[in-house]
């Protein structure tokens, strides 16, 4: 992660010089052209994004193409469902509520003890003692302590509501789909619409050898790989380390997507999806030092390209837009135009993504590029200043 900070001080310092070296160049250093400094920062920042947006159409159109979720083959009967919160009472209520009747073994792991209606609740032990660290810490308890004979666990955040469920195909690791809710924040929840959009690359990832992440708030695990692979790490996301980690040790691992989705809160302030996507970088960044070599590059010069990617969309296409002439001329506005028309693509299918009902939020694709700004801002702060600890993101209990 070192090399990404130093690569992004050095890039917001120049990127600072050269619009006052544009602006006031009698205040800006001298024996620099600062104008051409800053052309090249926005070329190389292009480059950069457009070769990532690449690996992503690739990964969606071409390695994921015709993907479609195995046939389920294990009912709520032969599932366990765990639960992870804090205290959030009311928020975890919601959600067992929002569960089939059929699901007869739900448990609610907590950190405090709490009262929730139709579940057994757990509070995990203050002196109980592993490598993991918070979140991962309980879920590690829990698979110690919580005996069944099922065929999986199913974990879910204290605020994944389950809107559809019919069942798991017989993979090691299946992962639900998500699909946030607003809340109080309007740009938070346009830049989860935009991450949606983003996020059907998910389709490739079980054509992966090493799926690329993993969402932790409706994942099912298969109890035997959960037994051998465990919880005990220390990391941030410990949901995309357990799936690393699963990947690399089973032969013949096995990856899907579920067809069930689940109604996750979008994060309730700017706040609190700049601490939410500050965790996910840096902890994926770190947890990325346990991947082959190849798989390493990918995941660290994705992340550092999304950290970026607003370079792009707030300077980069007007530039072009404006007929502005840069250092690569006709092939700079060509990329950076496709880029912020792939841009909008994204947002609009994540509107798509959602269905019918949310079509009239297409109408604020103009407001890309500050989505894009909302939902990259959290990486930025995740390279440059990593967190130390595990951060709940706060629940607006809608």
């Amino acid at each position: 992660m070192k090399t990404e900070r130093i690569s992004l001080i050095v890039g917001g310092l120049v990127a600072v010089l050269a619009a006052v070296g544009t602006a006031a160049p009698w205040l800006a250093p001298g024996g620099v052209d600062w104008t051409v400094a800053g052309e090249l920062l926005v070329v190389g920042t292009t480059a950069l994004f457009t070769a990532t947006a690449l690996v992503w159409v690739v990964l969606t159109y071409v390695v994921g193409a015709g993907y479609e979720p195995p046939p389920p083959e294990y009912g709520p009967d032969e599932i366990q469902v765990r639960i992870l919160t804090v205290d959030a009472e009311s928020v975890v209520q919601s959600t067992v509520d929002s569960l089939p009747a059929s699901f007869d073994e739900v448990h609610v792991v907590a950190e405090t003890d709490i009262d929730v209606a139709g579940a057994s609740v757990h509070a995990v032990p203050g002196d109980f003692d592993c490598d993991a660290v918070r979140k991962g810490r309980a879920i590690e308890w829990a698979r110690r302590t919580l005996e069944t004979d099922r065929e999986y666990v199913l974990y879910l955040d204290e605020d994944s509501l389950l809107e559809s469920f019919d069942g798991l195909p017989g993979s090691d690791v299946v992962q639900l789909r998500e699909r946030p809710r607003r809340t109080d924040s309007l740009f938070s929840y346009l830049a989860d619409v935009y991450r949606m959009g983003v996020q059907i690359e998910q389709r490739a990832f079980a054509r992966l050898s090493i799926p690329l992440f993993a969402w932790g708030g409706g994942i099912a695990v298969r109890r035997e790989v959960e037994e051998a692979v465990t919880w005990d790490r220390e990391t941030l996301v410990e949901d995309t380390a357990f799936v690393w980690a699963a990947a690399q040790e089973r032969d013949d691992f096995a990856f899907d997507l579920a067809t069930a989705t689940c109604a996750n809160e979008a994060p309730p302030s700017l706040t609190e999806i700049l601490q939410q996507r500050r965790r996910w970088a840096a902890g994926n960044l770190d947890a990325a030092t346990a991947l082959p070599a190849h798989y390493q590059l990918l995941t660290r010069v994705r992340n550092y390209a999304w950290a970026l990617s607003p370079v792009v969309t707030v300077v980069a296409v007007p530039l072009s837009v404006l007929g502005v002439g840069l250092v690569a001329g006709g092939l700079f506005a060509l990329a950076s135009l496709g880029l912020g028309a792939l841009t909008a693509f994204w947002y609009l299918r994540g509107v798509v993504y959602y269905g019918r009902d949310k079509f009239s939020w297409a109408l604020a694709v103009p407001l890309a590029p500050v989505v894009t700004v909302v939902h990259s801002m959290g990486t930025v702060a995740g390279i440059l200043d990593p967190p130390r600890d595990f951060r709940v993101t706060k629940k607006a209990g809608k």
